[in-house]
């Protein structure tokens, strides 16, 4: 599957474990090197946003009341989804919210996730800081205007990783780069990078041939 679903996440706050919810969801679906769809909503989950992250984000109780309940919004989403696998900047914050939004809808995730943050400190080890927007002065990615909304840090993230697999590629001079080559490369230490890429160049052909042998019969 070359489809990738990057998201992002707004919530009161840092863990699902503390009663923290989400308010905030959005998908960006990307192609190999385009954006291909997109789903972003507000979500009620009753609960108030702290003063401090209204300031952050912009997202007010005001507005949430006015919210889709977030038990709509998070069948949407996986409705949306499906079986895509995923993307996120800072991926633990991220699959925790979304593992605990849905286990409220008896949803289960299934796929895995891979992490733009990981990726970038083991593709770009010169870099001094790794925060999204940072990342995006440092390769020159054009931003959106309002940061820490879920759809344009999700559009932004889309940005980064479609750069980190067109870096991958111009590198190693391959063709394709898959989600199982990212969660693959971000779990490697710095010093085995090529060793990883080949592996998983070795398995895609392995894969590729496999398939049209079969397909042959």
């Amino acid at each position: 599957m070359s489809k990738i679903a990057v998201i992002d996440f707004e919530t009161t706050g840092l863990s699902p474990a503390n009663g923290d919810r989400a308010t905030e969801v959005a998908v960006v679906i990307i192609d190999e090197n385009r954006v291909i769809g997109s789903y972003q909503s507000l979500m009620n989950a009753g609960k108030r946003i702290p003063a401090f992250v209204q300031r952050l984000t912009g997202i007010t109780d005001a507005m949430i009341r006015q919210a889709p309940p977030s038990s709509e919004v998070m069948q949407e989403l996986a409705e949306f989804v499906g079986d895509i696998p995923f993307v996120a900047h800072n991926a633990a914050f991220d699959s925790k919210f979304i593992d605990a939004e849905w286990s409220r809808i008896h949803h289960q995730r299934s796929q895995t996730f891979a992490c733009s943050l990981l990726l970038s400190r083991r593709l770009y080890p010169n870099f001094h800081n790794y925060k999204l927007g940072n990342l995006a002065r440092y390769l020159n990615l054009p931003t959106a205007e309002r940061s820490h909304r879920a759809l344009a840090d999700a559009e932004l993230t889309a940005k980064l990783i479609i750069q980190i697999k067109a870096d991958l590629q111009a590198k190693y001079a391959i063709d394709q780069v898959s989600h199982e080559m990212l969660c693959l490369l971000q779990k490697a230490p710095k010093s085995r990078i090529d060793e990883v890429v080949q592996k998983a160049q070795r398995n895609l052909r392995f894969c590729n041939n496999r398939y049209d042998h079969e397909t042959m019969k």
